[in-house]
């Protein structure tokens, strides 16, 4: 008599929107594709969105989506979700939440727990709403609030959290500022309209000064004539 197993299915999807709302997009994917430039030339360093993570092996019903996670010590590669019995054991060490219009206060406790148990170093959360940002640090096996959270580097980013006229800012380590797709977009028309100045500046400049040259032949040319005309005369133009 032959036993089989039913293969366990893990869900690459929760069936709830990634957001509900479009500040909170475009956190999410500020956030998210800030936290892929800093470490664009780290192989190991994976970061997602959204992406269902499963902290254990046959457990499907314990999972999250977190808004944003950083995972040190794993390749970026393509998954459908993130089972981390396969990613040598390594969870998520960074998480961030945009807390949505509709998250409940049971909601997100849950979500705290869950990050609690299962090893998180740095979560951080921001209400876009009440413009609020938390955070919580793993201090001796538990995720303890941070006080005050306002110019706070995280430890693991070395990104630094402020809250500006438009809310949440993020700062690389070099200072350069979070930016979403729409404002890298009008930097880089700024930029490239500051070259085009700069450029049509070298070209003015380059034409002044091939006017002077060629005023300073002509008035070589015409001194050689008049040097000329004396010599006729028979005067030495260098007496004069």
């Amino acid at each position: 008599m032959q036993l089989t197993t039913e293969p366990i299915i893990y869900p690459s999807s929760d069936d709830n929107p990634m957001a509900d709302s479009t500040i909170q997009y475009k956190l999410i994917t500020k956030i998210k594709e800030g936290c892929e430039s800093l470490y664009k030339n780290e192989e190991n360093v994976f970061v997602a969105a959204d992406l269902l993570w499963y902290p254990v092996e046959g457990t499907p019903n314990i999972s999250q989506a977190p808004d944003v996670m950083i995972i040190f010590g794993r390749p970026k590669n393509e998954r459908r979700s993130y089972l981390q019995w396969e990613e040598d054991g390594i969870g998520p060490q960074v998480i961030f939440e945009i807390r949505s219009f509709n998250d409940s206060q049971t909601k997100m406790n849950r979500k705290f727990s869950f990050y609690n148990r299962y090893g998180v170093e740095e979560y951080y959360l921001y209400d876009p709403q009440y413009t609020e940002l938390s955070g919580w640090q793993r201090i001796d096996g538990l995720l303890e609030v941070i006080e005050p959270m306002l110019g706070w580097v995280s430890p693991r980013l070395g990104v630094r959290f402020e809250l500006g006229e438009e809310g949440l800012e993020i700062y690389r380590p070099d200072g350069q500022k979070f930016l979403s797709y729409s404002e890298l977009e009008e930097e880089r028309e700024l930029a490239q309209q500051r070259a085009e100045q700069q450029r049509q500046r070298a070209e003015q400049q380059a034409q002044r000064a091939e006017r002077l040259a060629q005023r300073a032949e002509q008035q070589a040319q015409r001194a050689e004539r008049l040097a000329a005309k004396l010599r006729e005369l028979n005067i030495d133009p260098d007496s004069i």
